[in-house]
């Protein structure tokens, strides 16, 4: 090799190199330390009903401060957290304190006051702090709530579902001594009815599994009975289950057949007994007692 070819080789070897390094440090440059965030960001989800409401907020601390009439002023909108706009999510169209809210999501607005607070659904959820950006008219729902004073004081903004029902659930808002919840009411009923409409009333084979979670859906919901009991005896003419049988003892209990339900629990208690079932154990044996005393038997 020529000493010409030999430095031009050279050149350009360590011209790779150089630049190699200079992109390797410009990422590193770039690139952010790391560190906890003062209201880090928090998701909930939860299934309310046949519905998915996701809650996605930040979460600020007191750290010696208050709250509100302080870091969060009364009568002036607040974003509900800290850093990005506070949202909830719905899968399906829901009411939220008797407001009809389509499925979507929302920007949560508030503004509190010493005894109420406004709540507003926006279709805004990119405003951040700058809470008076945002159109009225995009508005999708606005009501009033009251608050109430919490037992211990909470350091950390918080918010939750409480209050759960088979078809409702609370947003529970709380930060220092003070809380505020809003109801949301999923529509539940048509849903189900439509399921156990087609995959068990004009169903000619139904599975044990419909029939039994349409027994179910009568005795929690106050329904017909005897249609309940009808189905969940299909159900477990075949294959009884423990939990099944329980069932029909309750829809019995609930009919006022107490020698039925005597009956219908003991078949259970037995097979949870079989399947070292200790809870199923106690409720049957319960129910029997329960069923003793009411009949008198």
């Amino acid at each position: 090799m020529s000493t010409s070819t030999f430095f031009k080789s050279s050149s350009r070897a360590l011209s790779a190199t150089l630049l190699v390094s200079g992109l390797l440090l410009s990422a590193a440059a770039e690139a952010q330390i790391s560190t906890p965030q003062a209201s880090p960001k928090s998701i909930i989800q939860q299934r309310v009903g046949l519905t998915d409401v996701t809650l996605v907020y930040s979460r600020p601390s007191l750290r010696g401060r208050a709250a509100f009439g302080n870091l969060v002023p009364f009568s002036k909108r607040w974003r509900t957290g800290a850093n990005a706009t506070t949202s909830i999510k719905f899968s399906d169209d829901v009411t939220v304190e008797g407001k009809k809210v389509p499925a979507g999501e929302y920007g949560i607005y508030t503004i509190p006051g010493k005894t109420e607070w406004i709540v507003v659904l926006n279709k805004s959820t990119k405003m951040g702090a700058d809470v008076d950006a945002f159109k009225d008219d995009e508005d999708v729902a606005r009501f009033t709530i009251k608050t109430y004073k919490v037992p211990t004081k909470v350091e950390t903004f918080t918010m939750n579902f409480t209050d759960l029902t088979p078809a409702t659930a609370n947003v529970d808002m709380q930060w220092e001594m003070t809380g505020a919840k809003f109801k949301i009411t999923t529509d539940v009923e048509p849903k189900v009815m439509a399921q156990i409409d087609e995959k068990v009333i004009k169903n000619a084979s139904p599975s044990n599994g419909d029939l039994a979670a349409a027994a179910v859906y009568y005795l929690d919901n106050n329904k017909d009975l005897k249609q309940a009991l009808t189905w969940m005896q299909k159900a477990n003419e075949k294959d009884p289950k423990f939990w099944n049988l329980l069932t029909e003892a309750k829809i019995r209990m609930k009919m006022k057949d107490y020698k039925g339900t005597i009956t219908a629990a003991e078949q259970s208690k037995k097979l949870a007994l079989d399947a070292k079932n200790a809870d199923y154990v106690k409720m049957n044996e319960d129910l029997i007692i329960e069923a003793k005393k009411a009949g008198k038997l």
